[in-house]
C-alpha cells in the first residue's frame, strides 16, 4: 500500500460500510484510524496512522508511517504470560486522552478497555485467531525516537500504536490539543485493515 491509495474519501466509505462514525462537522474534529496493511513482515513501520479533519471547511489529510503491531522482540518475550497483545481492529470509541507515555513525554494514553488478541506462540508472525482479552493493557499511541524517524520496531511496540518519526508525532500531538480544547478530553481511535479500503 502506498500513500496515495489513502484519501478522505475512501476512508469516509470504509467507516461507512463498517458502521463507524466519521467526525465532519467542525474544526478539527478529528478522524484518528490506523491502518493496518497487508505487509505483514515482522518489526518494520508498514503501517499507517492517518487523520482527517475539516480546517475553514477543507479537508485536511495527513498520513504517517507507523506501526499498529509489536516489535519482533516483544512477540518473541512476551510482557504477559498469556501472549504478547494485538490491538484488535475497530472504532475504540473515547479510547484515548492526552498524558504522560510511561511518565516521560506527552501522548495519547488508554482511557478505557481495549480488546487485544494475545498471541503467544512467540514466533514473528502476527496472529488473530488468539483469544480476546479485553482490559487495560497500557495500548498508547507514541512515538519511537525521539531523534530521528526509526526503520526498526524492535522494543518500541509491544502492542502500541507507534509513530516512526518524531516531528510527525509532535504534530499530531498539537492536532489533539487543539481537538480536545474544542470536543473534550477524550479521542476516538479506529484501527482498520487495507482491504477495508478497498
Amino acid at each position: 500500500m502506498i500513500k496515495t491509495d489513502i484519501t478522505v474519501e475512501k476512508l469516509r466509505e470504509a467507516c461507512a460500510r463498517l458502521g463507524y462514525a466519521f467526525f465532519e462537522n467542525g474544526d478539527y474534529n478529528l478522524n484518528v484510524i490506523g491502518i493496518r496493511t497487508n505487509d505483514n513482515k515482522a518489526n518494520t513501520f508498514n503501517d499507517f496512522i492517518v487523520v482527517a479533519y475539516n480546517k475553514y471547511a477543507q479537508w485536511q489529510l495527513k498520513i504517517y508511517e507507523a506501526t499498529t503491531d509489536p516489535g519482533i522482540y516483544w512477540r518473541k518475550h512476551p510482557m504477559n504470560r498469556n501472549g504478547t497483545a494485538i490491538l484488535v481492529s475497530g472504532q475504540h470509541r473515547g479510547c484515548y486522552q492526552l498524558g504522560m507515555h510511561q511518565g516521560k513525554y506527552q501522548a495519547l494514553v488508554q482511557s478505557k478497555k481495549l480488546p487485544v488478541y494475545r498471541d503467544n506462540n512467540k514466533d514473528s508472525i502476527i496472529d488473530s485467531d488468539c483469544p480476546i482479552d479485553a482490559g487495560w493493557h497500557g495500548i498508547n499511541i507514541h512515538r519511537a525516537s525521539s531523534k530521528w524517524q526509526s526503520k526498526q520496531v524492535n522494543k518500541w511496540s509491544a502492542g502500541c500504536q507507534v509513530f516512526a518519526n518524531p516531528n510527525n508525532f509532535d504534530y499530531f500531538i498539537e492536532l489533539c490539543k487543539k481537538s480536545t480544547r474544542l470536543y473534550g478530553s477524550r479521542i476516538t481511535y479506529t484501527l482498520i485493515e487495507e482491504k477495508d479500503l478497498a
